[in-house]
């Protein structure tokens, strides 16, 4: 039986003997997802590149601390998001939003609704997502890309949750003013 044939957990078993063969199929199976995961909070192809590669290493080495190996690809995308969000910290993107500077409600009423997300093309939101403020792309794209809640985006970014509720709000204000046909 082939490689691509295996499941991944198949393959996760083969990796804890350090069968590169199964890495490399891994990788190939993870690659591009990881890459864009990068991609959305570091905003360059070079440095997404180097994060999602060196997560593969991070991932193969630390395979030990992997409990279940059906939870590889939740886990790789973690430490791929955590190791692009480290990057983006050096770089002094991430500042948070001081409590004091807060001029309106903290109401998350007014969402992006349904009908209009589903009349605006993906590819016109993630073109308008890379035109944000750093922090608000991040966390827009934590949220309605990566699919994680309010309390994950807080550890993630290290941020309280008035701010992370805050950031959310005055990003879909952002994203949303930019969506509006001039």
């Amino acid at each position: 039986m082939s490689l691509t044939q295996l499941n991944t957990e198949q393959l996760i078993a083969r990796c804890r003997h350090q069968d590169q063969n199964a890495q490399l199929e891994i990788y190939n199976r993870y690659y591009k997802a990881m890459y864009n995961a990068a991609l959305r909070i570091l905003k360059n192809s070079a440095e997404a590149e180097d994060i999602m590669q060196e997560s593969f290493l991070t991932a193969f080495t630390k395979l030990s601390m992997l409990e279940d190996d059906r939870m590889f690809g939740a886990w790789l995308k973690k430490i791929v998001v955590n190791s692009s969000l480290t990057a983006s910290r050096k770089k002094d993107i991430h500042r948070e939003v001081a409590l004091e500077s807060i001029e309106y409600t903290l109401s998350d009423n007014e969402g992006i609704s349904n009908d209009d997300m589903a009349s605006i093309k993906v590819s016109t939101i993630l073109s308008t997502l890379k035109q944000l403020k750093d922090s608000y792309s991040t966390a827009l794209s934590l949220y309605l890309i990566e699919g994680y809640d309010y309390e994950e985006i807080c550890q993630i970014m290290n941020i309280s949750y008035s701010n992370c509720r805050t950031l959310m709000s005055r990003a879909k204000e952002s994203l949303r003013k930019k969506l509006q046909p001039v």
